[in-house]
């Protein structure tokens, strides 16, 4: 039987794949970025589970399912391994996405030296770089030892016959939206091929035990390109965060099925590679102005990790007749209603100033603990007095004026007694006799004009 020929167009910038021509992405909106490549429907084949190899399926019972723990290995760094709960599992699946030039190829290519000269057996696939590019990269980054190999390939098939020969015990594929399956028949890139390729590296990864890392591209929004699939696919996501050309990384994890979702490391880029910043608390906050107004220090959680970072405020009179609302590394909304509960609550008119945020850092922070911290920043612009550099504020604001009380109040107030805070201003709501630590004072507020009264005392 004839293979039946069609044609179909798939978006340059996010993968998204239709059988109509349009003059944008209708799911990104990018104009002119659909292209046409030919596809081959070919019929269905059956598609063996990595679990039960050539076997009949048989179900089983749940007290005949083996509950001992895998064993991972370290991959020589401590950020990274903490962000995938641990370390790398044998034949698990890491995606990890990220602005080009942020550091993902630098990154990885750390961790294939790490875990070379621990002893493991490296494979380390480019469909991106030619290997001069690879070598240089390398020699930029320092001295390799152990078993680690380079292979410049996109054909799929050919790479997976290279892992069934080698049987790596670790791999990286730079990157998936290169590759691609010659059974698809569509152009790298496209949904199709994006999914057969994931499927093909899924399968071969979890029936031979390799750890594999899969670089992905992003579109202009900052999401992996390709289908929503992918992401369920694998077993953990990762994601570059931080401005290319500053100096800061925040490697974030947003799924893992082998540990806990939304924890973070922190790198700074050098000339020789990333470098783990195990304290990111006393790096957000050095270099913060002293007895300047409108600058607050807050506690957030990322994950389990309690991280300070410094507010920044600033309050001007406007030249026009509505103030603007700026906000960076904070929600735009949640700063706009902050300002209508300062004006509902403490009879302080905003509307004929314009209102700047700033989170330092570069993080983007969707804590409710914040919005303590910014409350008393916009005060304390608008007064022009400044805040105590030994106060700690944390704690949700809400549209009466009320402070509730956020989660791991006793994590927060601990990282704020290591890094040498004497005072904390917290939800009334949320003091217990276990939350005092090395002597460090608490004080419990209820509401935003507390929270102002202690603010001029101080």
């Amino acid at each position: 039987m004839a293979k039946e020929h069609t044609t179909v167009f798939f978006c340059k910038e996010c993968g998204y794949e239709t059988s109509k021509w349009s003059g944008f992405c209708p799911s990104c909106k990018t104009p002119n970025s659909l292209v046409e490549a030919p596809k081959t429907s070919s019929p269905k084949t059956s598609v063996s589970s990595f679990s039960r190899g050539t076997s009949r399926p048989k179900p089983v019972r749940l007290s005949e399912i083996s509950t001992e723990k895998q064993e991972r290995f370290p991959t020589g760094s401590g950020e990274l391994d903490r962000v995938l709960g641990g370390g790398l599992l044998p034949g698990s699946l890491v995606l990890t996405g990220g602005d080009p030039g942020i550091g993902k190829s630098t990154l990885l290519l750390q961790v294939c030296r790490n875990l070379a000269a621990e002893g493991h057996k490296v494979l380390y696939v480019s469909g991106e770089e030619s290997l001069k590019q690879l070598k240089l990269r390398a020699d930029r980054i320092g001295p390799f030892q152990g078993d680690i190999s380079f292979l410049c390939e996109t054909d799929l098939e050919q790479i997976l016959n290279v892992f069934q020969e080698e049987k790596p015990s670790a791999a990286v594929i730079d990157s998936i939206q290169t590759m691609y399956a010659p059974q698809a028949a569509s152009a790298p890139g496209s949904v199709t091929q994006v999914r057969e390729c994931t499927n093909m590296i899924l399968n071969t990864a979890k029936g031979l035990g390799i750890s594999v890392f899969i670089v992905g591209h992003v579109t202009k929004d900052g999401a992996v390109a390709g289908p929503k699939l992918l992401e369920h696919m694998v077993d953990t996501v990762l994601y570059f965060e931080g401005d290319r050309h500053a100096a800061y990384r925040i490697l974030r994890s947003v799924k893992n099925r082998f540990g806990a979702s939304g924890e973070i490391a922190v790198f700074e880029m050098r000339s020789n590679g990333l470098k783990e910043i195990p304290n990111p608390s006393a790096y957000m906050l050095s270099g913060r102005p002293e007895n300047a107004s409108g600058s607050a220090i807050s506690c957030i959680m990322e994950g389990t990790r309690p991280l300070l970072l410094e507010v920044q405020a600033l309050l001007a009179r406007t030249n026009y007749g509505q103030g603007r609302r700026t906000a960076t590394g904070a929600d735009y909304n949640r700063v706009a209603l902050l300002l209508a509960v300062l004006e509902k609550h403490l009879g302080i008119a905003f509307s004929d100033c314009d209102a700047f945020i700033n989170v330092t850092g570069g993080l983007k922070v969707t804590d409710p603990g914040l919005d303590l911290a910014m409350v008393l920043a916009l005060y304390s612009s608008y007064k022009n007095t400044a805040v105590s550099s030994d106060l700690m504020i944390f704690g949700e604001v809400g549209l009466a004026g009320e402070v509730r009380s956020v989660p791991f109040a006793k994590e927060r107030v601990q990282e704020a007694a290591r890094l040498g805070f004497t005072t904390c201003v917290l939800p009334k709501s949320s003091l217990s006799a276990d939350l005092n630590a090395r002597g460090i004072k608490l004080i419990g507020v209820s509401h935003i004009r507390e929270a102002v009264s202690v603010l001029t005392e101080i």
